[in-house]
Parts: C-alpha cells; structure tokens; sequence
C-alpha cells in the first residue's frame, strides 16, 4: 500500500512540467544613443532618441537589438515589441536602404503596448526532419513581481510561438521581475534585475 502510494507521488511528479531558471544579464558593453529608463510610453525624449538609435550604422544596432540573447535558453527566443522600438526600428530599416530617416508616426507609437513575442530555437545547423516541430512549445507566459502574478492582457498561441502582451509599466526598473515561460514539458523562468531592466527600450 505504502509503495503504490509512493509510485503515485513519482508519476505525478514525472507529469508535472520541469523548470529551468535563467538570470538576464545586461549588455556587454553600452548601446548607443545611451538610454537607461527601461520600457517607458513614447515621450518627446524617448521619440528623438529611438530615431537617433535607428540611425545608427551596422547589421543588427545594439540599440535596436537589445534583447538579443536576453534569457537566452534551448526552449525559446525571445524578441520584444515596444513603443522605442517601432520608431527605431522603422528608422533603421529606412536607413539602411540608404534613405532619409524618417520620423515615425508619434500617434502610433502612442497607442503601442509592449509585445513579447515567443519564437522556438532552432536546432544548430538546423538539423532535423523539415516537419519535427518545437520540443518544448510555449503554452503560456505570465510575468511575476512582488509576490504577484501578471498576465499578459492579451495572447495569441500557436505552432510558431507565442505574442504576450503587457502595459509598459509592467517592466518598470524598480524590482525584479521573473519571466515565466510555460512550455509543453519544461516551464523555463527568467530573472531580470533593475539594471537589466532600465537597459530596455
């Protein structure tokens, strides 16, 4: 009796999806234009300087990747979608067709919320049959601070990954947050510290 109550322990243990913690580190070395508010709502200072970050010369500027290899793990990818971002990314795409920088639409840059969006890692040298799917697909993602549990206010799941988004001020530096992705069979979470905090855009 007592070891087929044991056994039942160790199944459901065996059931429950595993985790797996990261800790987010700040960048290498300083982006250019510097920038340390974090994710903010466009502002008159936050606009001017996303145009100047989307000027900025090279394949992949480290002001507008910045969260390239943020909580980088074998599960996921992660890419984030800010107000910052869509004037410094629309900036950097028109210059690097060597046109005049632009200066995005500030109204939608207004209206925009932070996307986080969910990509599965590819296996290296993409190796695997051409239809093997994700390992360990997102199912779901919340984000927690202080104790407490914030979903996103909207989500899309499917095949090719996850988009979770979030208010700006749900990634205010002011204490940590743990990223919690939740996937098929291994939940993976992601500690981001006020330093790495203020150094998104």
């Amino acid at each position: 009796m007592k070891s087929s109550a044991l056994a039942a322990v160790f199944l459901a243990s065996a059931l429950q999806p595993q985790s797996a913690q990261i800790i987010a580190k700040p960048p290498a070395s300083p982006a250019t234009p510097a920038w340390d508010k974090g994710i903010q709502p466009i502002s008159r200072d936050s606009y001017w300087n996303a145009i100047e970050c989307g000027k900025q010369p090279g394949a992949r500027p480290s002001c507008v990747f910045y969260d390239a290899d943020l909580c980088k793990n074998d599960d996921f990818a992660l890419t984030f979608f800010t107000p910052y971002k869509m004037v410094s990314y629309e900036v950097w795409q028109t210059v690097r067709r060597k046109q005049p920088a632009p200066t995005p639409d500030y109204g939608a840059a207004q209206r925009t919320r932070v996307t986080l969006g969910i990509t599965p890692v590819k296996a290296p040298g993409g190796r695997g049959p051409r239809n093997e799917g994700p390992k360990n697909p997102i199912a779901a993602l919340t984000i927690k601070r202080d104790g407490k549990i914030i979903n996103p206010a909207t989500q899309t799941v499917d095949e090719a990954g996850g988009r979770f988004i979030f208010d700006p001020a749900v990634f205010a530096p002011t204490s940590n947050i743990m990223i919690e992705l939740v996937g098929k069979s291994v939940t993976r979470t992601c500690i981001v510290s006020p330093e790495v905090l203020r150094t998104f855009r």
